[in-house]
């Protein structure tokens, strides 16, 4: 697939199974990442492989945190398997992390730009591989508890987490969208 058809037609998938992505598929989606825009080339981004059975371990963590916080009678049995089995829905996950750097010229969210625009970068490259993929958030990058288990620093965000696999469903079709509602010429007003 070219670069340009793997731009303006993938499109999320959520319904992923194996085999995991290769080691060499793997290295092609970080490279990827690491060619997104880095204002004075702090290199912000960092990525953990989750697979296997740390991604039930993690979810295990996730899972004790929010019985922690919640009252262990409001969440169903049902509701808990969900929390608890999160990561299971992928044979690989990704977890991109900004480590967030004090600079004079590169804000904090610039930081967080950069190491997103790398997760659009991995999306890009896996659609174009044939991979199926997902970029998640939700309440589980804040969850302080994940966030130890990861070993992430006080300057570390999680910025998502990418599900990767192969496609195990008929892939929406990316829709057809009107530039006109989106973009416009921008012209100076006339003061005075």
């Amino acid at each position: 697939m070219d670069a340009i058809e793997a731009i303006t037609q993938r499109v999320s998938v959520a319904q992923l199974s194996g085999p995991e992505p290769s080691p060499s598929q793997l290295d092609i989606l970080f490279n990827a990442a690491l060619r997104a825009a880095d204002h004075a080339w702090l290199r912000p981004s960092r990525f953990l492989v989750i697979k296997g059975e740390a991604r039930q371990s993690l979810g295990d963590v996730y899972l004790s945190e929010i019985l922690r916080n919640t009252a262990r009678e409001s969440l169903s049995a049902e509701k808990r398997e969900k929390l608890r089995h999160r990561l299971m829905r992928a044979p690989i996950v990704i977890v991109a992390i900004t480590r967030v750097q004090d600079h004079p010229k590169v804000s904090r969210e610039e930081q967080l730009m950069s190491t997103a625009a790398g997760v659009q970068n991995m999306l890009n490259a896996a659609w174009a591989l044939g991979l199926g993929a997902i970029w998640r958030t939700g309440d589980m990058v804040h969850n302080l508890a994940v966030k130890d288990a990861l070993g992430l620093s006080g300057n570390e965000e999680i910025t998502g987490f990418i599900y990767l696999g192969a496609i195990n469903t008929v892939p929406k079709t990316a829709p057809d969208l009107d530039l006109a509602e989106f973009v416009a010429d921008w012209s100076p007003k006339i003061l005075g």
